[in-house]
């Protein structure tokens, strides 16, 4: 959230951030985002649990806002049918594995117990099945031998902190878009997540 935020307030941003919602009144979330000037509400789940409630109370609160596109950044509910479907195509999230691996929790211990030597983050559009929304774009690590769970979380972080803001400002250029079940970019579906590389590569390179 706090790197959006940040890039919002580039000289070349285009996009700012609306407003900061959560459902836990104490997420530090919420008091970074006050201290930076942004609107923040918090909406917490009813005593009883009534899920479908919840999610058309959040529906309203984000709807008052009108907002262009929702990103969610550390929101950890699963969010209804009825809520993607309100906002269809108009929600971002990033997920820390290279999707379709490790959909859920604890993709970095997973990483580490399966072995695997690449990792990374995954940008996509979300829709009712839980992280299997169309991919957009992805980085890539290796594991390190003998790395730890913390150390592994804090270089996917990094990754994340670079892919999120690429996608969103994409999507308020109008230069990305979900459509037909699939990510857009610039026109053409894309037949899987653009790499991180493909755009660190200088402009005229191979």
């Amino acid at each position: 959230m706090r790197c959006l935020i940040d890039r919002s307030r580039d000289a070349d941003a285009c996009y700012r951030i609306g407003a900061v919602l959560s459902d836990r009144p104490d997420a530090p979330g919420l008091a970074t985002a006050r201290g930076l000037g942004i609107e923040t509400e918090a909406i917490a789940p009813p005593p009883d649990g009534d899920r479908a409630a919840y999610d058309r109370e959040l529906a309203a609160a984000v709807a008052r806002r009108a907002p262009f596109l929702v990103a969610l950044a550390g929101f950890m509910r699963v969010l209804s049918p009825a809520f993607i479907d309100a906002f269809a195509g108009r929600i971002l999230n990033v997920h820390p594995s290279l999707l379709p691996k490790y959909p859920g929790l604890h993709t970095h211990r997973r990483v580490l117990a399966a072995g695997d030597g690449a990792h990374g983050a995954t940008v996509h559009f979300v829709t009712a099945q839980l992280d299997a929304g169309p991919a957009v774009i992805q980085g890539q690590i290796a594991v390190g031998p003998g790395e730890d769970e913390p150390c592994l979380a804090g270089r996917v972080l990094a990754l994340e902190h670079r892919i999120y803001p690429l996608a969103v400002r994409w999507f308020c250029e109008g230069r990305l878009a979900c459509r037909d079940g699939r990510a857009w970019l610039d026109g053409a579906a894309l037949a899987g997540p653009v790499q991180l590389p493909q755009i660190d590569r200088p402009r005229g390179g191979p």
